[in-house]
């Protein structure tokens, strides 16, 4: 009866902290939707407001690391329950970097419009590959609240295409700056953006790679191939 007890408080507590990573998510998608917007509207209000919101996104980082450290003393699970604490510790981790790059896309779009554009339509050139990426980051939290390795495997598929289009993006830049060096400063920030944005493409990608570890056992970091082909299957 005690064992029951102590599993039934252990799932009560790991529940309580996946609901807060969730919420962490959910806040990281608004952030990164909000911050893309700003960019392409110029809207200095909604960028201050997006880097204004990671203060709330780090205090939570904060709150679920502790949570899941006290989690893992009072607990201490075994090894399976050690490996989703684990896991959900580094999903804490990415999103909080998420957080980040979208606050990095909000500065960049605040100091893009307050000096005016010149030469070309920044955010048609980074539509596409924020479109998918934000796709991508929502499908990889919708994977980790289901734990749904099958999901995770075809995020993990989709990075090649956000590294394909920021390639893209980069030679397009080159091309800007080499016809008309007036496009160099606000080219080079355009670029920033889209570097950002794929790196938020990698960290839903590594939240998809913690899901197959919870569920599977399985350390698939640096075996793509063999990925990508389950992916597809």
């Amino acid at each position: 009866m005690v064992g029951e007890h102590s599993s039934k408080q252990y799932d009560q507590e790991l529940e309580a902290i996946r609901s807060k990573v969730l919420l962490m998510g959910g806040m990281v998608e608004t952030q990164f939707d909000e911050a893309i917007e700003a960019f392409r509207v110029g809207n200095a209000d909604q960028a201050d407001k997006v880097i204004g919101d990671d203060q709330a996104v780090n205090q939570l980082e904060v709150q679920l690391d502790d949570a899941c450290s006290h989690l893992i003393v009072r607990r201490q699970p075994a090894a399976n329950d050690l490996r989703t604490v684990m896991a959900t510790i580094k999903v804490i981790t990415d999103l909080e970097r998420i957080g980040d790059e979208a606050s990095k896309i909000a500065r960049t779009a605040k100091s893009l419009h307050e000096r005016g554009m010149i030469g070309f339509n920044h955010y048609d050139i980074v539509r596409t590959i924020s479109r998918n990426t934000a796709d991508m980051l929502h499908d990889a939290l919708d994977a980790f609240a289901r734990l749904d390795g099958k999901q995770a495997l075809q995020i993990i598929a989709q990075d090649d295409e956000i590294d394909y289009e920021f390639r893209t993006i980069l030679r397009n830049m080159i091309t800007f700056m080499m016809e008309d060096p007036r496009t160099i400063s606000s080219a080079l920030d355009t670029l920033w953006v889209a570097k950002a944005i794929e790196r938020i493409g990698d960290h839903a990608k590594n939240i998809a790679e913690y899901v197959i570890y919870v569920v599977e056992g399985r350390d698939i970091r640096h075996s793509k191939p063999a990925l990508v082909s389950q992916a597809e299957s």
